[in-house]
Protein backbone atom coordinates (compact mmCIF):
# COMPACT_ATOMS: atom_id res chain seq x y z
CA UNK A 1 0.00 0.00 0.00
CA UNK A 2 1.45 3.40 -0.65
CA UNK A 3 2.17 5.93 2.12
CA UNK A 4 3.73 9.15 2.98
CA UNK A 5 7.53 8.90 4.28
CA UNK A 6 7.73 12.49 6.45
CA UNK A 7 10.69 14.12 8.41
CA UNK A 8 10.60 17.15 10.52
CA UNK A 9 14.53 18.46 11.76
CA UNK A 10 14.27 20.39 15.04
CA UNK A 11 17.42 22.15 16.46
CA UNK A 12 19.67 24.78 16.47
CA UNK A 13 21.35 25.57 12.74
CA UNK A 14 24.47 28.00 12.66
CA UNK A 15 24.53 29.62 9.12
CA UNK A 16 27.44 28.33 6.33
CA UNK A 17 29.45 31.45 5.67
CA UNK A 18 30.22 29.90 2.31
CA UNK A 19 26.51 29.49 1.34
CA UNK A 20 25.86 31.06 -2.16
CA UNK A 21 22.78 33.15 -1.54
CA UNK A 22 20.83 31.21 -4.67
CA UNK A 23 17.21 32.44 -4.34
CA UNK A 24 15.82 29.46 -6.50
CA UNK A 25 17.67 26.18 -5.05
CA UNK A 26 15.29 25.77 -2.06
CA UNK A 27 15.31 22.96 0.43
CA UNK A 28 12.82 20.78 -2.26
CA UNK A 29 15.12 21.54 -5.32
CA UNK A 30 18.38 20.32 -2.75
CA UNK A 31 16.74 17.45 -1.55
CA UNK A 32 15.38 16.17 -5.32
CA UNK A 33 18.85 16.74 -6.88
CA UNK A 34 20.64 15.09 -3.74
CA UNK A 35 18.22 12.27 -3.70
CA UNK A 36 18.80 11.66 -7.91
CA UNK A 37 22.52 11.91 -7.40
CA UNK A 38 22.28 9.05 -5.00
CA UNK A 39 20.01 6.92 -7.40
CA UNK A 40 17.19 7.15 -4.33
CA UNK A 41 14.79 9.40 -6.15
CA UNK A 42 12.18 6.94 -8.12
CA UNK A 43 13.49 4.00 -6.85
CA UNK A 44 13.00 4.30 -2.79
CA UNK A 45 10.18 7.55 -3.33
CA UNK A 46 8.95 9.75 -4.99
CA UNK A 47 9.46 13.64 -4.56
CA UNK A 48 6.64 14.84 -3.24
CA UNK A 49 7.67 18.39 -0.92
CA UNK A 50 10.20 19.67 1.25
CA UNK A 51 11.05 23.50 2.72
CA UNK A 52 12.61 25.31 6.21
CA UNK A 53 9.51 26.92 7.69
CA UNK A 54 6.18 24.97 7.97
CA UNK A 55 2.35 26.55 8.36
CA UNK A 56 1.40 23.90 11.11
CA UNK A 57 4.23 24.12 12.98
CA UNK A 58 3.96 25.03 16.37
CA UNK A 59 4.24 28.58 17.68
CA UNK A 60 8.53 29.06 18.71
CA UNK A 61 9.22 25.79 17.18
CA UNK A 62 12.64 25.29 17.04
CA UNK A 63 12.46 23.40 12.87
CA UNK A 64 14.99 23.91 10.81
CA UNK A 65 14.13 21.39 7.72
CA UNK A 66 10.77 19.00 7.14
CA UNK A 67 10.70 16.75 3.91
CA UNK A 68 7.77 14.43 2.19
CA UNK A 69 8.01 11.74 -0.25
CA UNK A 70 5.91 9.18 -1.64
CA UNK A 71 6.34 5.85 -1.33
CA UNK A 72 5.29 2.72 -2.75
CA UNK A 73 4.61 -0.94 -1.48
CA UNK A 74 7.65 -2.51 0.09
CA UNK A 75 8.81 -5.85 -0.75
CA UNK A 76 9.24 -8.39 2.17
CA UNK A 77 12.72 -8.71 1.95
CA UNK A 78 13.43 -4.75 2.69
CA UNK A 79 12.86 -2.29 5.57
CA UNK A 80 11.15 1.51 5.22
CA UNK A 81 13.85 3.38 3.39
CA UNK A 82 14.10 5.53 6.60
CA UNK A 83 17.78 5.67 6.54
CA UNK A 84 18.30 6.57 2.98
CA UNK A 85 15.73 9.47 3.71
CA UNK A 86 16.78 11.08 6.54
CA UNK A 87 20.52 10.91 5.47
CA UNK A 88 19.33 13.23 2.17
CA UNK A 89 17.48 15.43 5.10
CA UNK A 90 20.31 15.75 6.53
CA UNK A 91 22.85 16.43 3.75
CA UNK A 92 20.15 18.65 2.39
CA UNK A 93 20.01 20.68 6.07
CA UNK A 94 24.35 20.43 6.24
CA UNK A 95 24.28 22.43 2.58
CA UNK A 96 22.61 25.08 4.73
CA UNK A 97 24.43 24.90 7.95
CA UNK A 98 25.83 23.25 11.25
CA UNK A 99 23.10 21.43 12.98
CA UNK A 100 22.74 21.04 16.58
CA UNK A 101 20.22 18.58 16.46
CA UNK A 102 17.69 18.68 19.33
CA UNK A 103 15.19 16.16 18.19
CA UNK A 104 13.26 14.33 14.84
CA UNK A 105 9.88 13.75 13.66
CA UNK A 106 9.24 10.91 11.08
CA UNK A 107 6.03 9.81 9.59
CA UNK A 108 6.27 6.03 9.40
CA UNK A 109 3.88 4.40 6.61
CA UNK A 110 4.06 0.62 8.10
CA UNK A 111 1.23 0.03 6.17
CA UNK A 112 3.34 0.08 3.52
CA UNK A 113 5.22 -3.34 4.73
CA UNK A 114 4.49 -6.54 2.90
CA UNK A 115 4.64 -8.79 6.04
CA UNK A 116 3.09 -11.22 4.41
CA UNK A 117 5.94 -11.89 2.25
CA UNK A 118 8.73 -12.16 4.82
CA UNK A 119 9.56 -15.43 6.12
CA UNK A 120 9.13 -16.18 9.61
CA UNK A 121 13.27 -15.56 9.79
CA UNK A 122 13.25 -12.98 8.37
CA UNK A 123 10.48 -10.81 9.89
CA UNK A 124 12.59 -7.93 10.90
CA UNK A 125 15.34 -7.22 8.01
CA UNK A 126 16.02 -4.25 9.66
CA UNK A 127 17.96 -6.31 12.81
CA UNK A 128 21.03 -7.08 10.36
CA UNK A 129 21.80 -3.07 9.50
CA UNK A 130 22.31 -2.58 13.15
CA UNK A 131 25.73 -3.83 12.64
CA UNK A 132 27.22 -0.85 11.18
CA UNK A 133 26.80 0.99 14.84
CA UNK A 134 29.07 -1.77 16.39
CA UNK A 135 32.00 0.25 15.62
CA UNK A 136 30.93 3.63 17.55
CA UNK A 137 29.85 3.52 21.17
CA UNK A 138 28.64 7.30 22.16
CA UNK A 139 25.20 6.48 24.23
CA UNK A 140 23.21 9.58 24.20
CA UNK A 141 19.23 9.26 26.50
CA UNK A 142 17.02 9.80 24.97
CA UNK A 143 12.88 9.72 24.26
CA UNK A 144 11.02 8.23 21.57
CA UNK A 145 7.59 7.99 21.40
CA UNK A 146 5.49 5.98 18.59
CA UNK A 147 1.68 7.43 18.03
CA UNK A 148 -0.85 6.30 15.85
CA UNK A 149 -3.28 9.32 16.15
CA UNK A 150 -7.04 8.50 16.26
CA UNK A 151 -5.80 5.01 15.50
CA UNK A 152 -6.05 3.14 18.90
CA UNK A 153 -3.67 0.49 17.34
CA UNK A 154 -0.33 1.23 19.42
CA UNK A 155 -2.16 1.82 22.27
CA UNK A 156 -3.24 -1.83 22.03
CA UNK A 157 -0.04 -2.89 21.27
CA UNK A 158 1.78 -0.86 23.89
CA UNK A 159 2.65 -4.00 26.19
CA UNK A 160 4.29 -6.02 22.99
CA UNK A 161 6.03 -3.06 21.70
CA UNK A 162 7.11 -2.30 24.78
CA UNK A 163 8.32 -6.26 25.36
CA UNK A 164 10.12 -6.07 21.96
CA UNK A 165 12.35 -2.92 21.55
CA UNK A 166 13.78 -4.43 24.70
CA UNK A 167 14.63 -7.80 23.49
CA UNK A 168 15.53 -7.14 19.37
CA UNK A 169 17.14 -3.39 19.68
CA UNK A 170 19.06 -3.45 22.52
CA UNK A 171 22.43 -2.96 20.46
CA UNK A 172 21.54 -0.06 19.00
CA UNK A 173 18.51 1.36 21.44
CA UNK A 174 18.94 -0.01 25.45
CA UNK A 175 15.14 1.08 26.06
CA UNK A 176 14.97 1.51 30.16
CA UNK A 177 11.70 1.99 31.12
CA UNK A 178 7.73 3.81 29.80
CA UNK A 179 7.49 7.09 30.69
CA UNK A 180 4.68 9.11 30.07
CA UNK A 181 5.19 11.79 27.20
CA UNK A 182 3.13 15.11 25.60
CA UNK A 183 2.43 14.60 22.10
CA UNK A 184 4.38 16.93 20.06
CA UNK A 185 2.31 18.51 17.05
CA UNK A 186 3.69 17.67 14.36
CA UNK A 187 3.70 20.08 11.20
CA UNK A 188 1.86 17.81 8.59
CA UNK A 189 -1.72 17.83 8.05
CA UNK A 190 -3.79 15.24 9.74
CA UNK A 191 -5.10 14.16 6.66
CA UNK A 192 -1.69 12.52 5.63
CA UNK A 193 -1.82 9.84 8.68
CA UNK A 194 -4.69 9.70 11.11
CA UNK A 195 -3.99 12.81 13.26
CA UNK A 196 -3.80 14.85 15.10
CA UNK A 197 -1.93 12.51 17.96
CA UNK A 198 -3.59 10.67 20.61
CA UNK A 199 -3.17 7.34 21.38
CA UNK A 200 0.97 6.92 21.98
CA UNK A 201 3.24 4.60 23.52
CA UNK A 202 6.51 6.61 24.76
CA UNK A 203 10.20 4.85 26.16
CA UNK A 204 13.47 6.02 27.76
CA UNK A 205 16.33 4.59 26.72
CA UNK A 206 19.83 5.51 25.58
CA UNK A 207 20.94 5.31 21.65
CA UNK A 208 24.25 4.62 20.85
CA UNK A 209 24.61 7.79 19.07
CA UNK A 210 22.79 10.76 18.72
CA UNK A 211 22.31 11.32 14.36
CA UNK A 212 20.24 11.19 12.25
CA UNK A 213 21.50 7.97 10.95
CA UNK A 214 21.20 6.07 14.31
CA UNK A 215 17.46 7.43 14.40
CA UNK A 216 17.19 6.31 10.81
CA UNK A 217 17.81 3.23 11.89
CA UNK A 218 15.19 3.28 14.46
CA UNK A 219 12.85 4.06 12.68
CA UNK A 220 13.67 1.30 10.07
CA UNK A 221 13.27 -0.77 13.28
CA UNK A 222 10.16 0.77 14.97
CA UNK A 223 7.81 0.13 11.51
CA UNK A 224 9.29 -3.40 11.02
CA UNK A 225 7.82 -4.25 14.55
CA UNK A 226 4.71 -3.03 14.72
CA UNK A 227 3.91 -4.21 11.19
CA UNK A 228 5.24 -7.92 12.71
CA UNK A 229 3.35 -6.91 15.65
CA UNK A 230 -0.23 -5.69 13.91
CA UNK A 231 0.29 -1.96 14.15
CA UNK A 232 0.62 -1.57 10.21
CA UNK A 233 -0.83 2.05 10.20
CA UNK A 234 0.96 5.41 9.91
CA UNK A 235 3.20 6.28 12.47
CA UNK A 236 4.37 9.23 14.21
CA UNK A 237 8.08 8.53 15.48
CA UNK A 238 9.31 11.54 17.88
CA UNK A 239 12.65 10.82 19.22
CA UNK A 240 14.47 13.78 21.05
CA UNK A 241 16.88 14.37 23.83
CA UNK A 242 15.24 14.79 27.38
CA UNK A 243 15.04 18.55 28.15
CA UNK A 244 17.24 19.20 31.69
CA UNK A 245 15.72 19.72 34.77
CA UNK A 246 16.15 23.36 35.68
Amino acid sequence: MAGTLYAAIYGELTPRPDREPVTDRDAYIQFHDRAQAMGWLDNLWDMNDAGREHPLSAPGSSLVTWFQVGVGPIPGSRSLPVRPFLSCAGDVTARLGTLRLQAAQVLLPAQSLDISARPDHARMPSLPAAAWFDDVRSWTTVDITVDSGQDPVVHQAAQRLHRSVGDFAHDVFRCESRIEQDPVPPPLPDGVWSGPPRYRVSFRGTLIEWSLDAIGWLGEFIADLAAREGAGVPLLLTVSRPTPAP
